[in-house]
């Protein structure tokens, strides 16, 4: 069993900054991508940011330069660093993990609401 535990989320204004945190428990071997999502209402998901085991990261364009993502791999963990929010980026964020273990597997946290007033 893997579960996905998010943090971190609140009310800021704009310009302001978050700290997301999402620790993975239970299980994880091998190869394996963390990634933060977020939804706003009406909205469809879409990646903010993604990281691998081997360092590589991956960014939103519309979030590069303001978000960072950092991963502990030992301690399966995956922070994103919001900067500079925007109301824009008002949304329910969603931590993901993605890894090989057999065959591919992909687990989700319960996601944690991030506002951002103008």
């Amino acid at each position: 069993q893997v579960q996905l535990t998010e943090s971190g989320g609140g009310l800021v204004q704009s310009g302001g900054s978050l700290r997301l945190s999402c620790r993975a428990s239970g299980s994880i071997v091998g190869k394996s991508a963390m990634s933060w999502y977020r939804q706003a209402p009406g909205k469809g998901r879409e990646l903010v940011a993604s990281a691998a085991t081997g360092g590589s990261t991956t960014y939103a364009d519309t979030v590069r330069g303001r978000f960072t993502i950092s991963r502990d791999i030992a301690e399966n963990t995956v922070d994103l660093q919001m900067n500079s929010l925007k109301p824009e980026d008002t949304a329910v964020y969603y931590c993901k993990i993605l890894f090989y273990n057999g065959t591919y597997l992909t687990y989700w946290g319960q996601g944690t609401q991030v506002t951002v007033s103008s």
